[in-house]
């Protein structure tokens, strides 16, 4: 009799919720509020679920809101995928180039054309030459436009484009949206004009279509009026 009592009181600490609550406390790596008078564990399993799916929660968000972009010039609104390869075709061409001109002179000597006629030096002079320099202007011009990053600060709605200059280092030209100007003949390597200076983006590589749409000004109002053509935009 006095084992059938003893039992019957640890009855309630020993069934099948306590043993799933231990399991899940298990899991989990922490600690459940287990009441064995009462038996279940309901209510205090559910808050514990709540605040531990609460913390998860905080801390990706935060880890998310630590990952945004930001920098003086504002929000990083554009990548261009071409910019390790622009810099790398630069730098070929002008090792290249800087090949040609230190085996320049050994090239002369060794095949007699630097003791014969000035006219025959001068002219394979010219031919290396024109190929030396040539390619990499040619190169620069092509890829002077080329953004590698554009940001975008909306408190004054101004715009900071990253280029590659000619030294292979980061050239930053900051402009107004509204010096945005649309070439009215599509052109190859000009998407648009900042002021004078032509720029090429790819429209593609826009995380938000909005922020392109702003860029080239298609959010702006407009009429088919005939007296609103030509007229200069002051906005």
């Amino acid at each position: 009799m006095f084992s059938v009592s003893v039992l019957r009181r640890l009855r309630p600490c020993c069934g099948a919720p306590a043993s799933s609550l231990l399991h899940t406390a298990a899991a989990h790596r922490a600690p459940l509020p287990v009441d064995c008078s009462r038996g279940q564990g309901g209510p205090d399993i559910r808050s514990f679920l709540h605040r531990h799916n609460t913390a998860q929660f905080c801390s990706v968000s935060s880890r998310c809101l630590s990952t945004a972009t930001h920098s003086e010039d504002g929000h990083l609104i554009y990548s261009g995928n071409l910019g390790t390869a622009v810099r790398g075709v630069k730098l070929f061409s002008y090792s290249s180039s800087g090949a040609s001109l230190l085996l320049m002179p050994q090239i002369l000597m060794k095949t007699g054309l630097g003791v014969q006629s000035l006219a025959l030096q001068a002219a394979f002079c010219g031919v290396v030459g024109f190929f030396t320099f040539i390619t990499p202007v040619v190169l620069h011009f092509i890829s002077k436009g080329y953004v590698i990053r554009l940001y975008h600060n909306p408190n004054r709605d101004t715009y900071t484009a990253i280029t590659c200059s000619l030294f292979l280092t980061e050239k930053r030209s900051v402009f107004y949206q509204r010096q945005v100007r649309i070439p009215a003949v599509s052109q190859m390597f000009t998407t648009f004009y900042a002021g004078d200076t032509g720029l090429l983006v790819n429209p593609d590589m826009f995380p938000i279509p909005h922020d392109y749409n702003h860029l080239m000004g298609y959010d702006k109002p407009f009429s088919f009026s005939t007296e609103d053509v030509g007229r200069p935009d002051h906005s």
